[in-house]
């Protein structure tokens, strides 16, 4: 990852004068940090270490989402004032409207100095000159999950300060299967002896026409979005040979075992049927854990079986983090915060009082999150995934992707003409967005 001089980076944000760390005096019970940045002297970069310590008289505004989550949030605070001796506050404000709130409220300098916000908001907060850059990517480099470090990125710049990731992976009943296929050649095999339309019983289901899942056996067979790590939007894989291969995979897939129209596959229907025992594998994410629980569903989670290229297939992954907000007074207090609280500790604790997955790398083999084999099951996935593209660029592709799978899906057109008519609207709305 590029690391732009950390100077540049506060004078960009318009910080006031004196918040280098180098000048701020820590509070009594404030260790330092030391971070390293790279500086550019005569033409060559060079490593510079620099102290990060806390702004005298520093104090803190925090907006996170409610519930289990505000308190996860309070709990941190209160460890962090213990130890910095900063005085912080945390005020409800949901991740998917903090940026926009920020917008008005931060020129106001009443918005908050760290906030919550969802990985594919990225772009265009780091656009409208939100949010500043990560204090410390080197360390989230090393100890965060890849998928997790490039979905808070910008240009290859690290913004975010990841504490969640969610994705989505491969739920079976556990009195229909005897052994969770290592393949979805073995998938579909014993999904083909179980499937009986006129009883509405099916061995696999998910939502054809829903390019969130789909894109997963698109990723696997080799196929992408946008070139360049999803960062450019003028190149792009969707009709590739993997991409290709996607869609016959797909057809493969209804003939086995779903030989409905996409129309008749809805999550409520995918859901009552699992929850009946009529279904014995569906793919899906961790929001559908306690609608199975309640039903009583003897269930497990594994990761996505191997597809037939030997690779996994690369599920959407979203990643929630704080964000240091442009408009703070107290960047470097703002920056220790955000990286206290994805500590592994902190993670660990947010994992206990909330369920949502640390991408911590260290907290993989954590005894914590084992002893919960369906959460576990979500967090192996996560190893796979893929973050959403969090370019403006992607909002445009749902509609497409999404209209190409149901035709591959419910027709027997080609494929490859398909996903090149897909394409070819996509390019076109790229254009008109890009005027």
């Amino acid at each position: 990852m590029k690391i732009k001089n950390i100077f540049n980076v506060l004078a960009t944000a318009a910080l006031s004068v004196g918040i280098l760390a180098a000048c701020s005096a820590p509070p009594q019970s404030a260790p330092p940090v030391n971070t390293t940045v790279a500086e550019e002297k005569s033409g060559e970069t060079q490593d510079v270490e620099f102290e990060i310590i806390p702004e005298e008289g520093a104090e803190l505004l925090i907006w996170d989402n409610g519930d289990t989550h505000r308190e996860w949030a309070e709990y941190v605070a209160e460890k962090f004032t213990e130890e910095y001796g900063v005085p912080v506050t945390v005020a409800e404000v949901g991740h998917t409207d903090a940026p926009g709130i920020l917008q008005t409220d931060g020129p106001a300098g009443l918005g908050a100095d760290v906030f919550a916000g969802a990985h594919d908001h990225a772009g265009n907060m780091d656009s409208a000159g939100l949010i500043i850059e990560n204090f410390f990517p080197e360390y989230y480099e090393e100890k965060f999950m890849d998928a997790a470090v490039l979905g808070t990125s910008v240009n290859d710049t690290i913004f975010g300060y990841p504490y969640a990731i969610e994705t989505y992976a491969l739920y079976y009943n556990k009195d229909l299967v005897d052994e969770v296929p290592e393949t979805f050649e073995e998938v579909l095999k014993i999904s083909k002896e179980f499937t009986n339309v006129r009883t509405d019983h099916y061995g696999i289901m998910f939502e054809p026409g829903n390019y969130y899942f789909v894109h997963a056996f698109l990723g696997g067979y080799g196929g992408f979005i946008f070139g360049d790590d999803n960062t450019d939007p003028s190149v792009t894989g969707l009709n590739n040979e993997g991409a290709i291969r996607a869609g016959e995979f797909m057809r493969e897939i209804r003939e086995a075992s779903l030989p409905l129209n996409s129309e008749d596959i809805t999550g409520d229907v995918i859901g009552t049927l699992f929850n009946e025992n009529q279904v014995m594998f569906r793919i899906s994410g961790p929001w559908d854990i306690r609608p199975h629980t309640e039903a009583e569903v003897n269930f497990g989670v594994a990761p996505l079986p191997l597809l037939s290229n030997g690779e996994r297939p690369t599920s959407f992954s979203g990643i929630k983090g704080y964000y240091v907000s442009a408009y703070t007074n107290y960047p470097d207090a703002a920056a220790l915060y955000a990286k206290f609280a994805t500590s592994e500790e902190m993670l660990e604790k947010r994992f206990e009082m909330t369920g949502e997955l640390p991408p911590h790398l260290d907290l993989l083999e954590s005894e914590v999150i084992l002893d919960n084999p369906v959460l576990a099951g979500f967090l192996e996935q996560a190893q796979y995934a893929q973050p959403m593209p969090n370019i403006p660029e992607m909002q445009i592709v749902w509609g497409p992707m999404g209209d190409a799978f149901i035709s591959i899906w419910n027709t027997d057109r080609d494929v490859q003409s398909i996903l090149d008519s897909a394409v070819e609207q996509l390019s076109e709305s790229i254009d008109i967005l890009n005027k």
